[in-house]
């Protein structure tokens, strides 16, 4: 099990995490990091703990809303799916209608020119 060494608030924090995460979890604390640094400029000097409360409370409003409109997007997705998948089945159906008429088209092309070739020899 690999370790990494977090710098959150001017605090060192040793945690321990799968290997090949270690890059990813810095990451994570980095961007934990960054949010008090963002509330401290913002509210000024207060208590770590209440600093690193508010930054996990604004990181858990962020997690919410891109779940929040990661459903929506998935939920358009689905409808436009629908949509395609309405859209290919009329689609098939117009090649079906197509297809049937160009046949009954054929059909009487050959009748008609069997009416006539009979015309022209005399078979009428």
């Amino acid at each position: 099990m690999a370790q990494v060494a977090m710098t959150i608030a001017g605090r060192v924090y040793r945690v321990a995490c799968d290997e090949g995460e270690e890059a990813h979890l810095d990451e994570l604390a980095k961007k934990v990091d960054g949010q008090i640094s963002v509330m401290r400029e913002k509210f000024g000097e207060m208590g770590d703990q209440r600093l690193t409360v508010m930054a996990a409370v604004t990181i858990a409003d962020e997690l919410f809303e891109s779940n929040r409109r990661a459903g929506q997007l998935e939920a358009e997705l689905s409808q436009l799916k629908d949509h395609v998948a309405g859209a290919l089945n009329g689609r098939e159906a117009w090649i079906d209608a197509v297809a049937l008429s160009l046949d009954e088209t054929a059909s009487r092309i050959e009748a008609l020119a069997q009416e006539l070739n009979g015309a022209v020899r005399g078979e009428d």
